[in-house]
Parts: structure tokens; C-alpha cells; sequence
């Protein structure tokens, strides 16, 4: 830990921990959503009388918003800025966040998660872009993953929030309302904060930017501001205004694959089973709900723990090896999950095994896949596209998590609960080969640099 704040403080000052600590409550809010429901769904049902197919759409619905806020924020963010995207996104959020705590119906509560997932989509790449678009190179890993460290603690205070008011009257209403209070400190933190160089680049603001710079490495006597600008302008010049279309072009190929894989495994490995449905599965075990609720603050623990070592670690030993060691650690997870839904008599004598596979599927997943997916689609697109690029990436990872969410209840009861693991380690299995085969190092590069680095043409 020390290492790492010593980096920090070597590669910037203050203000640039700030701003990234402020521009990361949109992983908080991303985090929060994600984990809260998975307690209140327990108790929305019955005041609501929610079948298992209008469960599958409150839980879901969110990520049809979210792929539509990746969608317009993909356009918002090079226009409007980065910081005005996320200024609106916590707007949003809260007054979603309000709804949701006093829908009276289904459709209602459905509505608003709707517009709640729109937010949350903004948030959840314009977060990590900002992040990387301010950050050194030597401290780029660590501040990006701020935003991922910022997603699993939303999940553990949603999952606090869940065990504090288990038994409060109006429960699940507490736990969905409450979450307009980081709505509206991302709202008005982001007010506080500068636009980003690459952006002001971008617009033609060089004065700006320049000015950007200097603030944000006033404090690193190594810190080159003339040389950074330089490298922003030429990389604009080369890309000049982009299109969507033009995310696909053939010279990016390599870097799309890799962005699209990376999103679609994170989702495919089933993490969202274990963060929607933690309760309910360990319901399946003989537990109460109240005692579910209970043991699954452990896995938001777990959570926590494990990706403050991600950030240690990854501008330490780099994001490969930490991605194919955390994929590793949940494939034998995701087996030994299998394995005991398979046995009658595990379940009958060894019940901790539920939440220890439960447990070293989230560790693993903390320290690879979760963070390493936002970070290196923050890394690895030329500036020209990049907001696009990452929103692409974006909507195909909430697409995933769509599919994987609303599926494992059904997917449960057609192949069993076992076979729904089986089928989420055979795809971990493939994650693996491909993670060996196809991704890059991006440590220590400069957000130029990777470009000529990986070998990726300019035409």
C-alpha cells in the first residue's frame, strides 16, 4: 500500500486523487444497483407479488437502460464533455433512485429501473475514461481501478444496506431509495472537477489543456507537459472526428476483438449470478432469508478485499497476469460450485462449501476479470475513438449481463443449478485460452504508446 500511495503521489497531487476518487462514485452508483436488488428482490415479491418472470425483468431491466445510456453517452461525452455527461448522470440517478422507493406496481418499479440503467450506463464507462484521460502512465492502473474499487464497495454497502434493513418496515423501499445519496454526490462533485486534456485537445482548447496538465503534475519533477500535449495533438491529428463506423475499421480489428471479448466473457463467466442472486442461492442451501442476507455480506467483503489488491498489483505485475490468474481461480470456483449442487450429501453435510465457492469465485474475479476489463478498453483505443470504442465495449458487456441476469433463474430450473455451473465453467475454460492467445500488456505504456506498441496501423 505504501508503494502504491508513494506512486501516487510521485505521479500527481492531490487534486488528481481527488478528481479520480469523485469520477470513480460512478462505479459506486454502478456497484450499488447491481448489489442492492439482489436483497430486496426477496422482499419485493411478496409486497408486490412478483413472479419469477417479472423478478428476471427487475433485475434486467436495468441493463436494457444501461445499454442505452452507453449508447447516448457514447455521443454526450465528446460533445457535451466528459464532466457534463457525468453531471447528468447523477441527476438522473437520483430522481430513478426516488422512484424506485415509491413504485407502487411492477411496472412501475420496472419504469424506473429503467432510467435507472440509463444512468448507470453513462456512468459505468464515462467513469473509467475520465480517469484514464487524466491519470500518468505510472499510476494509470491503480487511479482506473479506482473506479472498479468503487463498484465493489457500492456492492458491500448495498449488501449492508440489505442486512440493516431486513427487518425495518417498508425494506426493500429503504434499500432502493437511499441510493439518490451518491446520485447526488456524483452530481455535484463532478462540478468541482476539470474537463479532461484529451478532450480540450480535442475541442480545440490547447491553452486549456495545457493549463489541465500542469495542475495535474505539478507534483512529479519528471513530469514531461510539453512532450504529453504533443503526443495528444499528433494522436487527435492522426484520428481527426470519428463515427461509429469507423470503431470497426480494419487497422482496429485486433483492439475491437479484444475490447468485445473481454466484455463478453466478464459477463459470460455468470459473475452477475453470484451479485443478483448471491441470496437466492444460498437460500437453495437451507438457509433463511434473513441468514442469506446475512451471509452474503461476506462475498461484498471478499469483494472489497480482493480488488484493493488488484489495485496494488496491477502496475506491479501488470494486467495479463492478474487477468489469467483471477480466470483461473473462478473456472475451479465455478467447478466446486457445480460439484456441490451436483451431491445430495454435500449439501447435506457441508453447506459451507456454497459460500466458499461463492467466496473464492468473487476473490478471483476481483483480481482479474472485474477490474481489468474497464481498465484495458480504457487503454488500448486511439483518442479519436476512444468514448466510442469504450461505449461499444460497453453496450456488449451490459448486453451480456442482460442475457446472464435475465436467464439464470429460468436456465436454472430447465438444466438445474448445477448444470447452470457447469455451463458458466465451460465458458471460464474458454475465457482462459483466449485471455493466453490474444490479450495485451498495456503496463507502463502511455495511452499513445499502446497504439504503436500493439501494432496497430494508422489508416
Amino acid at each position: 500500500m505504501a508503494g502504491f500511495i508513494h506512486e501516487m503521489r510521485t505521479s500527481g497531487n492531490g487534486l488528481l486523487v481527488r478528481i479520480s476518487i469523485i469520477a470513480a462514485i460512478g462505479g459506486l452508483l454502478f456497484g450499488y444497483d447491481t448489489g442492492v436488488i439482489s436483497g430486496a428482490l426477496l422482499y419485493i415479491k411478496g409486497d408486490l407479488h412478483a413472479n419469477s418472470s417479472a423478478q428476471e425483468w427487475i433485475v434486467s431491466v436495468l441493463l436494457l437502460g444501461a445499454i442505452v445510456g452507453a449508447a447516448i453517452s457514447a455521443f454526450s461525452a465528446d460533445i457535451f464533455s466528459r464532466k457534463w455527461t457525468k453531471v447528468v448522470s447523477g441527476c438522473v440517478y437520483v430522481i430513478a433512485a426516488l422512484g424506485c422507493a415509491f413504485s407502487v406496481s411492477v411496472p412501475m418499479l420496472i419504469g424506473f429501473r429503467f432510467l435507472l440503467g440509463i444512468s448507470v450506463g453513462t456512468a459505468s464507462f464515462v467513469s473509467p475514461l475520465y480517469i484514464s484521460e487524466v491519470a500518468p502512465p505510472k499510476a494509470r492502473g491503480g487511479l482506473v481501478s479506482f473506479n472498479q474499487l468503487a463498484v465493489t464497495t457500492g456492492i458491500l454497502l448495498s449488501y449492508i444496506v440489505n442486512f440493516l434493513f431486513k427487518d425495518v418496515p417498508g425494506d426493500w423501499r429503504w434499500m432502493l431509495g437511499i441510493a439518490a445519496l451518491p446520485g447526488a454526490a456524483l452530481a455535484i462533485g463532478m462540478l468541482t472537477v476539470p474537463h479532461t486534456p484529451r478532450w480540450l485537445v480535442q475541442h480545440s482548447r490547447k491553452d486549456e489543456a495545457k493549463g489541465v496538465l500542469e495542475r495535474l503534475r505539478d507534483s512529479d519533477p519528471k513530469a514531461d507537459i510539453p512532450g504529453e500535449l504533443k503526443g495528444i495533438e499528433e494522436e487527435n491529428k492522426r484520428e481527426g472526428d470519428s463515427r461509429i463506423r469507423d470503431v470497426f475499421r480494419k487497422s482496429l480489428r485486433p483492439l475491437v476483438l479484444v475490447g468485445l471479448a473481454l466484455a463478453f466473457f466478464q459477463q459470460f463467466v455468470g459473475v452477475n449470478t453470484v451479485i443478483y442472486y448471491a441470496p437466492t442461492i444460498l437460500t437453495d442451501t437451507g438457509l433463511t432469508k434473513s441468514s442469506s442476507v446475512t451471509q452474503t455480506v461476506f462475498v461484498g467483503v471478499t469483494n472489497v478485499v480482493f480488488t484493493i489488491v488488484a489495485v496494488l498489483l496491477l502496475d506491479r505485475i501488470g494486467r495479463r497476469k492478474l487477468l489469467l490468474i483471477g480466470t483461473v481461480g473462478l473456472t475451479i470456483a465455478l467447478a466446486l460450485l457445480g460439484v456441490y449442487f451436483t451431491s445430495p450429501w454435500l449439501q447435506h453435510h457441508a453447506g459451507f462449501l456454497a459460500l466458499g465457492g461463492l467466496l473464492l469465485y468473487i476473490a478471483s474475479f476481483a483480481i482479474g476479470l472485474g477490474p481489468v476489463f474497464w481498465l484495458m478498453i480504457s487503454e488500448i483505443y486511439p483518442i479519436g475513438v476512444r468514448s466510442k470504442s469504450m461505449a461499444v465495449s460497453t453496450m456488449v458487456n451490459w448486453g451480456a449481463n442482460f442475457i446472464v441476469a435475465g436467464t439464470f433463474l429460468t436456465l436454472s430450473s430447465a438444466i438445474t443449478r448445477q448444470g447452470t455451473f457447469f455451463v458458466y465453467t465451460g465458458i471460464a475454460v474458454v475465457a482462459f485460452l483466449f485471455f493466453l492467445w490474444k490479450v495485451p500488456e498495456a503496463r507502463g505504456r502511455s495511452l499513445e504508446q499502446i497504439q504503436q506498441d500493439l501494432g496497430v496501423s494508422k489508416t
